[in-house]
């Protein structure tokens, strides 16, 4: 008997992490044939809770479609004693699947934003990103879905948002190159149209 069945925690999973999730048979098989096309049984003892277990993992790792991470900005705060210069949220690990081959994309993210009339709660901007990070992406769209959700929700005068992440999908396959990091960017307004203050912004980032 499974140490599901016995409703003890698996490697991995949380004690009391919330109800069982139920996976659908064509799941479940869909992952049996993937192992038998990779050339191991699906029916020997170690993989026998191995779909589970992945289609698990998967509902885990694409819980952003779940939701709309631009509710995140939805309240407000407008008070702020006049401050009127650069917020920054820097170093924000992340982890991503590829769309092309599923494969894990893991980084650190910096979000800024140049205030207009009203801020948010510095952890929502971090909640945004892992809101579209838990979807199947691609480096540059998770890039600018983070900063035009910003942008149309906080209305601020600039947006800066900096990505820089290592591909699975390129070290672990194909050029199998390790040590390599992608680097992605979006500007908008002051941080686009204004040189200086593109220029600080990316020096607060450390670029």
């Amino acid at each position: 008997m499974s140490a599901f069945e016995h409703g003890e925690p698996e490697d991995g999973d949380l004690v009391n992490s919330g109800p069982a999730v139920e996976i659908p048979d064509d799941v479940s098989e869909a992952i049996r044939t993937l192992i038998r096309w990779a050339g191991d049984d699906p029916d020997r003892e170690g993989l026998l809770d191995t779909p589970r277990r992945v289609a698990k993992a998967w509902k885990e790792y694409a819980k952003g479609y779940e939701e709309d991470p631009c509710k995140h900005l939805s309240r407000t705060f407008h008070e702020v004693g006049g401050y009127d210069e650069i917020v920054l949220l820097k170093d924000i690990p992340f982890q991503s699947h590829c769309e092309h081959h599923m494969a894990p994309i893991i980084g650190r993210a910096a979000i800024a934003y140049l205030p207009g009339d009203k801020v948010v709660g510095i952890s929502k901007l971090a909640r945004v990103l892992h809101g579209f990070a838990r979807r199947l992406q691609v480096q540059e769209r998770l890039t600018a879905q983070v900063a035009d959700c910003i942008w149309d929700h906080l209305q601020p005068k600039g947006v800066a948002v900096v990505i820089e992440a290592s591909h699975a999908c390129m070290t672990a396959r194909g050029v199998q190159t390790p040590g390599v990091m992608m680097t992605t960017s979006r500007m908008m307004g002051t941080f686009r149209a204004d040189e200086r203050s593109r220029r600080e912004v990316l020096a607060l980032m450390g670029y």
